[in-house]
């Protein structure tokens, strides 16, 4: 059990809290401060690396992934210094990818080539839209033209490159998406994340709703419409779903984010960042201090920010199985979910998916159809009950 996560790999999740502003729709961790002691900020993460080295000893790097926040308000010099740590503590896997989160504009496309110096491989371009209007509704900083500049630079500069778009925005049309999408496949690399727009509690966009005030956002039946003509016109272009909201060519997934769909292990580093790791005692789930001025006093104070670590009984990680890798076109080993509950899946439950055409066995894995992914919560609450 504890040697489980090797069948995904191991990934290192780096969280830089801050942004130049907070966007509408955003419900991460992320924080707007006049300003950043870098200094201090990068004595710390470099601290909470070795901390988590010293619980996972002898382990291979796979992944690094910087996220936010805007990890690109970092400086170069912050990323080399967690990197270059990361490889003492650790070994670095040859050819380890390694992402960083970045704004489009154009002081931060500045800074790309320090990035790539410090030891990124890839960068993930937080676009959003391709139009001004929208670009200002979503609360972006950057305008559209500064995004394809940027992209063209990332293009030069790094070998990977991916970027996201939003989609079901106030006012779309169906129309108007499949034009957007036809041009952000123009610049594509080898990877886009193209997500729904999401209302959620706590954000602006989400006081605005519940106070009637957010107009013009697509129906269900749209934004299901819309679902379906990404996937439509990806598959078309090359870059198929292998996640509900992740298009690669082949060989260009994300491979971080895949050891979380496939149920690796992954150390949190950072304000909030969350953790799996396989340790003597079993598979702990780590979390750490959410506020930026706490996490940092308490990685001063203790070498770490984690502020809690437990166990995640076998019953729990069986459903983390069906939750993320359901996600994925590739679908689930059964075998290997029956090794961690201490139980098969319900073979009426899958019967039943089966023969509604929501699931499909293929090459002995369970995998969600077409039909399926749009259905993915009812899918996985059958298989987990």
């Amino acid at each position: 059990m504890t040697e489980d996560w090797r069948r995904a790999g191991f990934g290192v999740y780096v969280h830089w809290p801050f942004c130049a502003a907070k966007c509408p729709y955003c419900d991460f961790n992320s924080h707007v401060r006049a300003g950043v002691d870098q200094a201090r900020w990068r004595r710390a993460l470099v601290s909470e690396v070795r901390a988590a080295g010293a619980m996972t000893p002898d382990r291979r790097v796979d992944t690094v992934f910087f996220g936010g926040g805007t990890p690109s308000l970092m400086p170069p010099e912050t990323v080399g210094a967690v990197i270059e740590t990361i490889g003492e503590v650790w070994t670095l896997a040859d050819g380890a990818e390694i992402t960083l989160e970045a704004n489009p504009t154009s002081v931060e496309a500045g800074r790309f080539q320090g990035y790539r110096d410090a030891g990124v491989n890839r960068v993930s371009l937080g676009v959003q839209a391709l139009n001004d209007a929208d670009l200002r509704a979503l609360g972006r900083m950057h305008d559209a033209a500064e995004a394809r500049t940027a992209l063209g630079i990332a293009r030069d500069i790094f070998d990977r490159m991916s970027f996201d778009l939003i989609y079901a925005r106030q006012g779309q049309s169906l129309t108007d998406w499949r034009t957007e999408l036809g041009q952000a496949l123009s610049m594509a690399g080898d990877h886009l994340s193209l997500y729904q727009l999401t209302i959620e509690d706590g954000t602006r966009f989400g006081d605005l709703a519940a106070r009637g005030r957010l107009r013009g956002l697509p129906d269900t039946d749209l934004a299901a419409d819309m679902y379906l003509a990404t996937q439509e016109i990806c598959d078309a272009a090359g870059l198929p779903g292998y996640e509900v909201s992740n298009h690669a060519r082949p060989g260009g997934e994300s491979r971080h984010n895949l050891i979380y769909w496939r149920h690796g292990d992954y150390a949190g580093i950072g304000p909030g960042a969350h953790g799996r790791l396989s340790l003597a005692g079993g598979r702990m789930g780590t979390v750490t201090a959410l506020g930026p001025e706490d996490w940092l006093s308490r990685v001063e104070t203790d070498g770490t920010g984690v502020t809690a670590m437990e166990p995640i009984d076998a019953e729990d990680q069986a459903a983390e199985l069906l939750l993320m890798g359901l996600r994925l076109r590739e679908g689930i080993d059964p075998e290997r979910y029956a090794r961690l509950a201490g139980r098969t899946l319900d073979a009426d439950a899958v019967g039943s998916l089966e023969n509604n055409q929501l699931i499909e066995i293929v090459d002995k894995r369970i995998r969600t159809t077409a039909s399926g992914r749009l259905l993915l919560n009812r899918v996985i609450g059958a298989l987990a009950a």
